[in-house]
């Protein structure tokens, strides 16, 4: 079975019109990727979209982002570039699910250190902290990766995080072998988003 981790910027202003037009418009062909109650989902989902489209639930927004991969199944970038037309920017996935189950357990770990519970949807300044330490978390055990200059400038501004991944890293060094790929995951992910000031949203899909 495929699993895949897709993170989402939105433009609320630009789903409003362009996204709730193309709902209305192919309210035929996106009914068969709704559940139960196909018309009243939908018309929730409008409703939603037309007001902000964070307040879509995860379901929802999976359902919808199935339905643009689906109509440009061909194009992979055609995806990404219609889902960032109508509101929708699909900047990053994680497809191997070795790097995703990484990811979930550091995820795990930051929110016990925290003492917070991560939702599919995070303030960016949060989401960028747990960033921060999976970076340090992941840079610490691939050695490798400390010789990387964005490495050593977060350490000198985050010393309590990094403190923490040390910590962390000492005490599963011995039943935790990450691959560097993990690492390059949360770099990529840092530069994505370390200017960035509003939501980010996680969607797991499982298929």
């Amino acid at each position: 079975m495929a699993e895949e981790l897709y993170f989402i910027k939105t433009n609320p202003l630009v789903a409003k019109i362009n996204l709730y037009n193309k709902l209305c418009r192919e309210e035929n062909i996106v009914i068969n990727f709704l559940d139960d109650d196909k018309k009243t989902s939908l018309e929730i989902i409008k409703v939603k979209v037309k007001e902000n489209i964070e307040r879509l639930s995860k379901e929802e927004l999976l359902k919808l982002v199935e339905w643009f991969k689906t109509e440009f199944n061909t194009d992979q970038e055609e995806v990404k570039n219609q889902l960032f037309v109508h509101g929708i920017d699909l900047f990053y996935e994680i497809q191997n699910p070795v790097n995703i189950n990484n990811f979930k357990q550091i995820l795990s770990d930051y929110e016990k250190y925290s003492h917070t519970k991560h939702t599919h949807i995070s303030d960016s300044e949060d989401f960028n902290n747990f960033l921060i330490y999976g970076i340090f978390f992941t840079g610490l055990i691939n050695k490798e990766a400390e010789k990387n200059f964005l490495f050593d400038f977060l350490k000198s501004d985050y010393k309590t995080l990094y403190s923490f991944a040390e910590n962390e890293v000492h005490e599963k060094k011995s039943d935790v072998l990450f691959q560097s790929e993990i690492y390059t995951c949360f770099f990529d992910l840092y530069d994505c988003t370390k200017f960035y000031k509003g939501s980010i949203i996680e969607l797991y899909n499982f298929k």
